[in-house]
């Protein structure tokens, strides 16, 4: 991701240091068709690709490099989206899929499952968490058949490298339902303003190379149906994941933005730091349904299995009672902490887990610091890390 002005001298973005008119500069460029041979066109910025037609060259590993590299320049230095026509081409796979997915809606509302979403309105849709797996356990042959696209599995390799890891939820928009909020994704775009400020600035710029942001359309989407809201060549603007809670730069955005509408089976992929949001339902009769992919690289996790649980109901006696004599500061609490207890929200269970009142569920980190603090009992922490684990498991 590249961008006019430096890394700041801190190392940090902040908001209050972001300019919008740097913004602007970034985003007001055309896409230059020379740099997309494999495209069928770019409307509106966005480059899109007829899938039946490249169906033969991704089927060569030489050509389907030079496809790949293509995707890869877009997503990480041009427009940061683009469009596969027909990525899934068997219409039959996705009707099949999407009545599973609406029989797992109408079982989780009869059970009063969670409805917190993280841009959006609680109610204003129906969301299926881990849908992938879902979809896998009611019905593996649709699955099979629904996931068996050479062009996705492309698309994701392209800007993760392979062994890549699937995850997906499904987004159900209803006529009335209203848009999101301008914003980026995960991970840092799932964090508080205060949060992605403490993290350094090259790791903004490492956050969105390690996800890929993506969408299968299950039915027909024209604009008024509320298509994805999207800001060409926004990933580009460096302190983005500072920038996109402000007011102005939301403003422009939203007088920015360009929609693209869909057909039932085609793919959109884009960068996770491009700012977009899900467009508002103004339809009459179309109740949009999207699964949404959250495509996450390999390199992701830790080199070993630890055991953090266990960790910290070990070393909580020692931590309380060396905060409660004074020999622990709290400079040397937090380093303890961060070597003890995941301080990550993800992966959880979004089911039993949800972001409810905020973007990322409570830590085991967080769970630990307010026991350190506030004198809890062993028993009670145990209790407390134990819920958290439950919650959590698949």
């Amino acid at each position: 991701m590249t961008q006019d002005s430096d890394t700041p001298h801190s190392g940090y973005y902040d908001e209050t240091t972001c300019h919008l008119t740097d913004f602007i500069s970034v985003t007001d460029q055309d896409v230059d068709l020379a740099q997309i041979p494999y495209a069928t066109g770019a409307p509106r910025n966005v480059p899109c690709y007829d899938v039946a037609g490249l169906a033969a060259h991704l089927a060569q590993p030489e050509k389907r490099r030079e496809i790949m590299a293509e995707w890869a320049r877009i997503l990480h230095s041009g427009a940061g989206v683009f469009v596969l026509k027909q990525a899934c081409p068997c219409h039959d796979a996705i009707d099949q899929a999407t009545g599973c997915y609406e029989q797992i809606i109408a079982e989780e509302r009869a059970a009063g499952g969670a409805n917190a979403d993280h841009f959006a309105a609680a109610g204003s849709n129906d969301r299926i968490w881990n849908s992938l797996q879902k979809l896998a356990l009611t019905s593996p042959a649709t699955f099979v058949r629904y996931f068996a696209s050479p062009a996705i599995s492309a698309a994701c390799e392209a800007w993760l490298g392979p062994n890549y890891q699937m995850t997906a939820q499904i987004n159900l928009v209803h006529p009335g339902g209203q848009a999101q909020q301008a914003h980026r994704d995960y991970h840092l775009g799932f964090q508080t303003a205060d949060i992605s400020a403490t993290y350094p600035a090259h790791v903004h710029e490492l956050s969105p190379l390690m996800t890929l942001q993506g969408g299968i359309a299950h039915c027909d989407m024209p604009v008024e149906a509320g298509p994805t809201k999207l800001l060409p060549f926004s990933q580009l603007y460096r302190p983005g994941y500072a920038a996109w809670r402000r007011d102005d730069f939301r403003a422009h955005f939203e007088a920015k933005f360009i929609q693209l509408p869909l057909q039932k089976g085609d793919a959109i992929f884009f960068n996770p730091a491009l700012f977009h949001a899900a467009g508002a339902n103004v339809s009459l009769d179309i109740h949009r349904m999207v699964n949404l992919l959250q495509v996450s690289s390999a390199f992701g996790r830790a080199m070993e299995s630890v055991n953090r649980v266990a960790m910290c109901k070990a070393v909580f006696p020692a931590l309380r009672a060396g905060v409660a004599e004074n020999l622990l500061p709290a400079t040397a609490l937090e380093a303890v902490l961060g070597a003890t207890a995941e301080g990550y929200s993800f992966p959880t269970n979004l089911d039993r887990d949800p972001p409810v009142g905020g973007l990322a569920p409570k830590t085991q980190k967080l769970i630990l610091r307010d026991a350190v603090q506030n004198g809890w009992t062993c028993t009670a922490l145990a209790d407390a890390l134990d819920e958290l684990s439950s919650r959590q498991q698949p």
